[in-house]
């Protein structure tokens, strides 16, 4: 992490009161995910006066990420990493992700490749292409969660052919959200929002 980066981390973790975009980088998810949290109420936080932005104690969130098991190690400013695990995922997808500043997408052609791309990148979001009619597919996505590689990842499913019994299906047997291929950035950056919503 560049030295900018972080000795801005080290001003907002020595700030008492976080904003939602603060918080979404520290919890390596989308500043619409943490406002989901907040106005469902399980984020506790306050509303200023007059503009209405959201504020999150810094306090509050350590108490949250800990009740919800989040990874504490997310209190490190980074981005959300993903990892792609699909040799037909397009590297324009991974590029567009990076470049928003709050994602950091590595992209594995092989599940051997992904095994070893993990264990120095460890995801938070894995994103993986199955095949319609493949009864592997509940059986790698609960590899995966096992996994101590992918500890507290949330996985999603990627594929052609997703019909609404195939969604249901897969959302039952342990996928944290569903991708319909081809999908552009904007809508894999909802599947993740989707993926990582405590609220659900």
């Amino acid at each position: 992490m560049p030295d900018a980066d972080q000795e801005h981390h080290r001003r907002v973790l020595h700030k008492p009161v976080l904003t939602t975009g603060e918080v979404a980088r520290l919890c390596h998810v989308a500043p619409r995910t943490v406002s989901k949290w907040f106005d469902s109420g399980q984020l506790p936080g306050y509303r200023i006066p007059g503009s209405g932005d959201r504020r999150i104690p810094l306090a509050q969130l350590i108490t949250f990420m800990r009740d919800h098991r989040m990874p504490m190690d997310g209190i490190d400013g980074g981005t959300c990493r993903v990892l792609l695990i699909d040799h037909h995922a397009a590297c324009g997808l991974a590029e567009a992700l990076n470049e928003t500043g709050h994602y950091d997408v590595q992209i594995a052609s092989t599940a051997f490749e992904a095994g070893a791309i993990a264990e120095r990148f460890r995801p938070q979001v894995i994103v993986l292409h199955v095949t319609v009619g493949d009864g592997q597919a509940a059986e790698v996505c609960r590899a995966i969660k096992h996994n101590k590689a992918f500890a507290g990842a949330h996985v999603i499913a990627t594929g052609t052919g997703l019909n609404a019994t195939r969604y249901e299906w897969l959302l039952d047997e342990g996928f944290d959200a569903c991708l319909e291929k081809p999908y552009s950035p904007s809508e894999l950056i909802g599947a993740i929002e989707v993926a990582t919503d405590l609220s659900r």
